[in-house]
């Protein structure tokens, strides 16, 4: 957790103003650009979820959890695309597949029960967010 010049933290949301639930249903990233310990800009971006890989043939690996497969990774990572120069990304929850691959692409992943972005974002910061890994599924 840093807060270091441009660091820029990304959250899932389908507002713009709170955290949504599930990482994969969720329609955008508002990244949040942090200058000297505060948010100095706000950007509302579009992000692929289960929708835009509704007709795309998913087939899990037997033994494997769900979404640990090659292609679950490949579709996380490009779900990532439109954050990769976040530092961090917040939810509320998301599969274990998809926190690998954040983690993977340089994102740190992060499962709040904070639900408001901003006052997310500043716990981050301040490096007194709670990642609560029991929460993935």
């Amino acid at each position: 957790m840093t807060t270091a010049k441009n660091t820029k933290i990304a959250a899932i949301t389908d507002d713009g103003i709170s955290i949504s639930q599930h990482f994969g249903r969720a329609q955008y990233y508002l990244v949040s650009t942090i200058e000297d310990g505060k948010i100095v800009g706000r950007e509302l971006r579009h992000k692929l979820g289960h929708n835009q890989f509704a007709n795309e043939v998913h087939i899990e690996t037997p033994g494997q959890p769900h979404g640990m497969d090659a292609a679950s990774h490949d579709k996380h990572l490009r779900m990532a695309q439109a954050i990769t120069d976040c530092e961090a990304l917040l939810c509320r929850g998301m599969g274990m597949g998809a926190y690998e691959s954040m983690k993977s692409a340089g994102i740190q992943p992060v499962v709040t029960d904070i639900a408001t972005i901003d006052e997310a974002v500043m716990a981050y910061i301040e490096g007194n967010i709670v990642d609560y890994v029991e929460r993935l599924h």
